[in-house]
């Protein structure tokens, strides 16, 4: 069988191989499997929950009753952030933890994500044994009797621990701000305005009426265009957007502009340094960061390590060198003082203790930070050979990168969770590096696009 772990767990159409019930349960088996000869207990536990997908019962029921019949006791604690899990898979002391959620992507889609007792990204080598089990004779436990796994229902509580949790990185208030929150009709809906309301803020609410379909559509941090318009119409002091799992944050500040992950980092960072409350000066993102942040970071002599792209590769590099700060300019932000995992509703919470403590509003502190022009170009592909395969791809990204006297540079690479290329251009003229990236996206879309 082709490899079911991705960059972020199991990925692809609700429904259609691999991702199926049958899957899920066969799964639900093999985890607990692992987990309990890797723990060596004879009864361990698991916390399962999910975003508001359609499928995700679907495949909630199918998982959590493969995990029952091999002995597991399942924590079913319904639709949460997939944050929110992970942190109640420390708090419940469980052997892991699952989300049922394909985050960013359209409700069509689902995935299957599993976290480690420290609430952490579970171990590659532990992913490969689950693989190999799925492909061989099922050994997993069939135990009976009282020994048969239980169900424990723990959704009121688990909401209840997570926002606590959350509200309780904030060592301030929120009272006499207006913040709008866009909850993407996804895993936030409910715990999102729960917090920011508890903390004292005026709160008003958009994409948190959830019917199964409309996760992420045309919402949330995505698509932060219906967020803006509400700032500006409402005269808010702060739009905040998350994605459908609640593990991304973008942001709009009170004049209405989109302030993405780059603006966040080059803020907290800027704040943390000056406080000496960033260990190493150090701030880690990924190749996909906006050289401006680099440029930003640098001026306040703080170092800038860059990781490919994806939030466990830099979740990795921030472990290894002790770095507290880190993410993605998707949103994906990591303070690991306060989440072992990106958390949408504490990075907004963190931004806004810079807010509180310098008493400046975002488009203030957002001026720290100077973008370069960056353009970003999707391309649907039917399959993902080696980009330097494809002819004539590679030698013109380099002419073209050339053409930019080193005031510039081009990524190409695919996405880690869907069939698409991506194409990015940086550069000081917009039209030129416009240009440019159509013309590869061309180049790619006439080799492998579908």
């Amino acid at each position: 069988m082709t490899r079911l772990f991705g960059t972020d767990g199991i990925r692809g159409l609700a429904n259609v191989e691999p991702l199926t019930t049958e899957l899920a349960f066969r799964l639900g088996r093999q985890l607990a499997a692992t987990l309990q000869e890797h723990h060596g207990l004879p009864k361990t536990r698991l916390v399962v929950g999910r975003d508001t997908r359609q499928s995700g019962p679907m495949l909630e029921g199918a998982l959590v009753s493969g995990a029952l019949s091999a002995g597991v006791d399942v924590f079913a604690v319904g639709v949460l952030p997939t944050p929110g899990i992970a942190h109640l898979t420390r708090r419940l002391e469980a052997q892991g933890g699952v989300v049922i959620s394909a985050s960013h992507n359209s409700f069509e889609d689902n995935g299957i994500k599993i976290f480690s007792f420290e609430g952490t990204k579970f171990p590659d080598a532990w992913e490969d044994e689950i693989e190999a089990r799925l492909a061989g004779p099922d050994h997993a436990p069939n135990p009976t009797r009282g020994d048969v796994g239980r169900l424990i229902p723990h959704r009121q509580q688990a909401e209840a621990d997570y926002a606590a949790h959350a509200s309780g990185t904030f060592t301030f208030d929120l009272r006499g701000l207006h913040v709008v929150l866009d909850c993407a009709h996804g895993a936030t809906y409910r715990v999102g305005p729960r917090v920011f309301e508890t903390l004292g803020a005026r709160v008003t609410v958009m994409g948190a009426e959830p019917d199964g379909q409309n996760i992420n559509l045309g919402v949330g941090a995505l698509h932060p265009q219906g967020l803006q318009a509400r700032v500006r119409a409402l005269g808010a002091d702060l739009g905040v957007a998350f994605d459908g799992d609640g593990d991304r944050l973008i942001c709009v500040d009170d004049r209405g502009e989109v302030r993405d992950g780059d603006y966040a980092l080059a803020i907290c960072g800027h704040h943390l340094a000056s406080q000496g409350r960033l260990p190493g000066r150090v701030v880690v993102s990924t190749v996909m960061a906006n050289l401006g942040l680099e440029h930003s970071l640098r001026e306040a002599g703080i170092r800038m390590v860059k990781t490919q792209v994806g939030d466990r590769y830099v979740l990795e590099e921030m472990v290894r060198i002790g770095a507290v700060l880190g993410g993605e300019q998707s949103g994906h932000l990591l303070f690991l003082d306060h989440a072992t995992t990106g958390d949408g509703i504490v990075s907004a919470l963190q931004l806004l203790s810079v807010i509180r403590e310098t008493g400046r509003p975002l488009s203030a502190l957002s001026a720290c930070l100077t973008k370069f022009p960056q353009v970003l170009v999707n391309v649907p592909v039917r399959k993902k050979p080696p980009l330097d395969s494809i002819d004539g791809l590679g030698p013109r990204a380099a002419a073209l990168e050339g053409q930019m006297n080193g005031a510039g540079r081009i990524l190409l690479r695919y996405s880690g969770t869907e069939l698409l290329a991506r194409v990015m251009v940086e550069g000081q003229e917009q039209a030129q590096i416009e240009g440019i990236a159509q013309e590869l996206a061309g180049i790619i879309r006439r080799a492998i696009g579908p």
